[in-house]
């Protein structure tokens, strides 16, 4: 079951809508005037690749493609190559002012789609682990699977759920976010307990969480979840957890 909703969330991830939103879109062309002793061009979007011509302080480049954090220039003499946003960024304009790229990065946390997160915590007072892939289905609503582990004193025990989120203000460095959802919890006691049973239950879950957008593409993100499993028609247990983590969008 867990395997047939992680290929469900996958497919979401890569579907029209989102192999388009991926497409690196051209900024408005804008020439920029080198101030740093050198810029150094390299054959493709990465620290990987070459650098295989540097444009002079003093010579002009135009921009002409975005790809993340990297842009394809164009030299006077013609050589095209690509350079690092953090370069770019001490160069000036035409109009003889310092060239800022903050907008664009703010771009890109809005416009993102895929987040994949990793948080740790605790779960009823023991160290919890889990794992989570968000896709923003609009602008305020995204659907999330998690996986998670929590490995006690005298048991261990697994869970995952399917969530839909809500975040009301995800324009902002600090976003408030709720969710909730439903999965499945098992619970499985240590070996050395005499006539202990595993736990195989229905599990609903609701959250209260903060993330904070770091830098670039990452997130941190503080999270407050109230778990209830459903272990017979006559019993229901619940669990309290909270967890801080790292996010990482793409």
């Amino acid at each position: 079951m867990a395997g047939s909703l992680v290929a469900v969330v996958a497919a979401l991830a890569f579907s029209a809508p989102a192999a388009r939103a991926a497409e690196p879109a051209p900024p408005k062309t804008e020439r920029l005037q080198v101030t740093e002793p050198f810029l150094e061009m390299h054959t493709g979007p990465g620290r990987g690749y070459p650098v295989f011509f540097v444009v002079e302080r003093s010579q002009w480049v135009t921009i002409e493609l975005r790809h993340t954090d990297w842009y394809r220039v164009r030299a006077d003499g013609g050589q095209v190559g690509w350079v690092h946003r953090k370069q770019l960024e001490s160069t000036i304009t035409a109009a003889g002012g310092t060239k800022t790229f903050r907008d664009l990065v703010l771009d890109d946390y809005l416009g993102r789609r895929l987040e994949f997160s990793g948080s740790w915590g605790r779960f009823k007072g023991e160290p919890m682990l889990k794992l989570g892939l968000q896709y923003r289905l609009a602008d305020t609503v995204g659907a999330e699977f998690t996986v998670g582990q929590v490995q006690g004193l005298f048991s261990g025990t697994d869970f995952w759920h399917l969530a839909l989120t809500s975040e009301p203000w995800s324009d902002r460095r600090w976003s408030p976010y709720f969710a909730v959802g439903l999965g499945k919890f098992k619970n499985i006691p240590n070996s050395t307990l005499v006539d202990a049973a595993p736990t195989d239950a229905k599990l609903a879950q609701a959250t209260v969480g903060l993330r904070w957008h770091i830098t670039d593409r990452f997130t941190a993100r503080l999270d407050w979840t109230m778990y209830s499993a459903f272990v017979s028609e006559q019993r229901t247990a619940e669990y309290r957890s909270i967890t801080a983590g790292l996010g990482f969008f793409f």
